[in-house]
């Protein structure tokens, strides 16, 4: 038996089910959509594609399909790949297909399956206290598998999934205050973008809900002071999203560090593997590194393949990003190594911001340990990002290459 019709079927038929910009569905209406079955690929445009996607979602949990949301922009001939490996997996057991970045590759396809879809709802949110009459928004693209999870959570809670067509920080700060939002997912870029706009939290609000990459100190403290019901998250696509919350395991998660530091994650929402793969084991293996204290808390603490190496110290991007982000004048920064025969590596910053390459300078002169102090600067007006909002290390790289 399929989930999604049961989970349609226990909610009440008047209660909403779906916000569109141009559509507004109850529990009743989308019980009565029509059933797709086989490969889904909704519209990825740019204007309308989070709506087809998330009918999509709606038509194939009815019929047995399987929803494959396409990214925009994505090179010709690695669509025609993917679509070829996805017609070939599609089956009624294999609710998504989510296509990975590409930040370390080629981009993957990865298999999400009903059993890990349902696992992953239940956990979020009971975890997130998500209940009928709730509204959640998203904001983030359902191509991305921390949008694509929102309407499925919504739909087994019984409450309302709020889809908007991209980020608008006018439209976000619109329906949290006419639409009773409760919980909303958001990246780090778009909670810098909404306090900066002076956007305050409604009453309703009660999780709002940051992950997709590290969440910075000083923003953290920033959206805190101005009243956001701040939860961090982490998890991969292959998790179906969110696997720690707060640092701390959902139920049923399990956590472990591998020999070269890098996190290891078993969960009942794990993918069932890569297209053209072979099945996912137990535990899955990351590219994070971190650690687990005596009380189970996990911190992330970056990506090994971003580690530079200067004069035979390791650096990690993300600790000296952290620390750039209480310089004042920088709203955002990135830092990439440019490969130098003598260092290694030299640290190169990018940055978002007001301050000139030279305050920026002679402030990491004065805060910065010697080992992290970048030795290059680069203003920009805006950092390069993935699709999915990600900071894209590969293009920040190619800003700073001599």
């Amino acid at each position: 038996m399929l989930p999604l019709p049961h989970w349609l079927r226990r909610a009440d038929p008047g209660a909403t089910a779906l916000i569109l910009p141009q559509r507004r569905l109850s529990y009743r209406e989308v019980r009565e959509l029509t059933p797709r079955a086989g490969l889904c690929v909704p519209d990825g445009a740019p204007d309308g594609g989070a709506g087809d996607a998330a009918l999509a979602l709606l038509a194939a949990g009815l019929g047995g399909g399987t929803v494959f949301p396409l990214p925009p922009g994505m090179d010709d001939g690695q669509r025609r790949r993917l679509l070829a490996l996805a017609e070939t997996a599609a089956s009624p057991r294999l609710a998504l297909i989510v296509a990975t970045s590409g930040s370390e590759g080629a981009p993957k396809g990865v298999r999400l399956p009903w059993r890990a879809v349902a696992a992953a709802a239940r956990m979020s949110a009971r975890a997130l206290d998500l209940k009928p009459g709730d509204v959640w928004l998203a904001c983030l693209p359902l191509f991305h598998v921390g949008g694509a999870m929102i309407p499925y959570r919504c739909w087994r809670a019984g409450a309302t999934a709020l889809v908007h067509e991209g980020f608008d920080a006018a439209a976000v700060l619109r329906d949290l205050r006419d639409q009773r939002v409760s919980h909303i997912s958001l990246v780090p870029p778009m909670l810098a973008k909404l306090l900066d706009a002076g956007v305050a939290p409604p009453l309703t609000l009660r999780h709002a809900l940051v992950g997709g990459a590290a969440l910075a100190e000083p923003l953290l403290d920033r959206a805190r002071a101005a009243g956001w019901p701040i939860r961090t998250s982490w998890g991969m696509t292959e998790t179906c999203a969110t696997a720690t919350l707060d640092g701390r395991p959902l139920p049923g998660v399990r956590m472990r560090v591998a020999g070269a530091g890098t996190l290891d994650v078993a969960s009942p929402a794990r993918m069932a593997g890569y297209l053209g793969q072979g099945n996912a084991g137990e535990w899955l293996p990351t590219r994070d590194l971190g650690t687990i204290d005596a009380d189970g808390c996990v911190r992330v603490t970056g990506r090994a393949d971003d580690m530079l190496v200067s004069a035979g110290i390791n650096i990690h991007p993300a600790d000296v990003e952290s620390r750039l982000a209480a310089c004042p004048g920088i709203r955002e920064a990135g830092v990439a190594g440019v490969a130098d025969p003598v260092w290694g590596d030299i640290v190169a910053a990018v940055y978002e911001g007001e301050a000139g390459e030279a305050t920026v300078e002679a402030w990491c002169r004065a805060h910065l340990p010697r080992a992290q102090r970048p030795r290059r600067f680069l203003r920009v007006a805006g950092l390069p990002r993935t699709a999915s909002g990600k900071l894209d290390r590969r293009a920040l790289s190619s800003l700073v290459a001599p």
